[in-house]
């Protein structure tokens, strides 16, 4: 990947306006990234932490730790948990609807994948991200250090790696990332944390698909099969394979009602600079 600061004058004016203490960011397509800030400063991810587990998870599928139909704990399959159709509460110990009735946004599904992972590979789920995936890729500031779901730490330097691999994958099949971003369960409608309900609420295997939300933090202009995740730190990584597009931002002050209009502006922005 080439790197090169960032010269688009709107997005450079929205990042400026970002109001958080620390502010990386990196806008991708092709083999060129344009950056934005000290790429190597390490942030929280939150949320964003489910896009690195789900790549995991993937690795694991391919090695048969376990199936997408294998059950898991008894809840629900890999495939359910993974596209939050397993029905299962966001945090242990929370109310559990059957699977398919709704799509249940969940932590704790990744919680209940992470530790088959560790039953099966022997070993941490930590060991096991790094080793499939962030050592291959030269991923040194990331670490998932809690909860699969929203525990990790990472640098933009090391998510443009990670998004340019989920563009052009070697370390799994392009098979199974292309399965990854299909909607899972298309009828399901759910809650988006932050910003409510949608009917239907389109999701893949760990990738949230944009679809036809609106008020959404995905940019009005961006298509329908954009996908990623936002983390409630302040962070957000999307991609789009078709156009091999991808944006990684990272900050330091939790999402909160600023970053609603401003996320959906700033990333319409972007799009438009990448046309």
């Amino acid at each position: 990947m080439n790197l090169a600061p960032l010269t688009s004058p709107v997005v450079l004016d929205y990042l400026r306006k970002w109001p958080a203490t620390n502010v990386s960011a990196a806008l991708m397509q092709g083999d060129q990234a344009a950056t934005f800030g000290d790429i190597d400063h390490v942030f929280e991810l939150k949320s964003v932490t489910k896009l690195l587990s789900a790549y995991a998870f993937l690795v694991a599928v391919e090695e048969g730790v376990f199936a997408l139909d294998t059950v898991v704990a008894g809840a629900a399959t890999v495939e359910q948990l993974l596209a939050h159709a397993g029905g299962v509460g966001f945090a242990e110990g929370d109310p559990v609807r059957p699977p398919l009735e709704r799509r249940v946004y969940s932590s704790y599904g990744f919680e209940l994948l992470a530790k088959a992972v560790e039953e099966e590979a022997e070993m941490s789920f930590s060991e096991y991200a790094n080793e499939a995936v962030f050592a291959p890729l030269g991923m040194n500031d990331t670490v998932i250090y809690g909860s699969a779901g929203h525990g990790s730490r990472s640098s933009v330097r090391d998510l443009v790696a990670f998004a340019g691999e989920v563009l052009r994958p070697r370390l799994v099949s392009e098979q199974t990332v292309a399965e990854a971003f299909l909607v899972r369960y298309s009828e399901l409608k759910g809650i988006v944390p932050g910003y409510g309900p949608y009917n239907p609420c389109p999701w893949g295997l760990g990738f949230e698909i944009k679809g036809d939300k609106r008020n959404h933090w995905t940019g009005d202009s961006m298509p329908a099969d954009t996908a990623g995740h936002f983390g409630v730190a302040g962070t957000y990584l999307w991609v789009h394979r078709p156009t091999g597009r991808a944006m990684v931002a990272l900050g330091d002050h939790d999402f909160g009602s600023w970053a609603k209009p401003y996320w959906t502006q700033l990333n319409d922005a972007a799009w438009g600079s990448m046309s």
